[in-house]
């Protein structure tokens, strides 16, 4: 069934997805942070560099590709391989939102490679973790990767969710709920997309 007028199946989704988000999210990609937190914090410096919501959910859901694989440090072959986690989580989320969002997080990945490509200093400034996966998940580009992303539409938001991502790596930092980001949501959601 199609969402109804008054948007219950919407609301009934986002509740489902911040639920699934905060169980999920416990575990740690990253040695200082868990993966909720991290989503949460990338998103706060989306609405401080006042993005518009497309782009702030996008910093949100930019890792909800290491939910779905369980991907985390608690796994023995943890950054063993790289799973694809940023085309895994675009790929699920295509149907529910629109490029505006899924771009960016498809192309997350490739913002890292790209920024440690055209800055020599880049990688220094990577946590463990993404200088740990940035070889796995290609290490420098080739100038045909270059061109292919910079012609992306999306690049520049993909740069600046990269940037922001690995910003949001902070212990102890006072998050906003996870709710206050409904309204980005609900403001680029596919409406015709949800079901009962």
């Amino acid at each position: 069934m199609l969402i109804d007028k008054d948007n219950k199946n919407i609301n009934q989704f986002i509740t489902k997805l911040f639920n699934w988000m905060k169980d999920e999210g416990q575990t740690k990609y990253d040695e200082s942070v868990t993966q909720l937190d991290h989503s949460i914090q990338t998103a706060m410096l989306a609405k401080r560099y006042n993005a518009n919501s497309s782009l702030v959910v996008a910093s949100l859901l930019h890792d909800i590709g290491h939910l779905i694989l369980n991907e985390n440090e608690s796994k023995i072959d943890f950054l063993y391989y790289d799973l694809n986690h940023e085309m895994v989580g675009a790929k699920w989320l295509e149907k529910i939102f629109p490029q505006s969002v899924t771009e960016p997080i498809k192309l997350h990945v490739p913002a890292k490679r790209y920024l440690c490509t055209i800055k020599k200093n880049y990688y220094e400034k990577l946590s463990f973790s993404s200088k740990q996966s940035f070889i796995l998940q290609g290490g420098i580009m080739s100038t045909e990767e270059e061109n292919e992303f910079i012609n992306n539409q999306y690049f520049m938001d993909a740069l600046k969710l990269r940037t922001w991502d690995e910003k949001a790596k902070r212990k102890n930092m006072t998050l906003l709920p996870i709710n206050n980001f409904k309204k980005d949501i609900l403001s680029v959601i596919k409406k015709e997309s949800i079901y009962d």
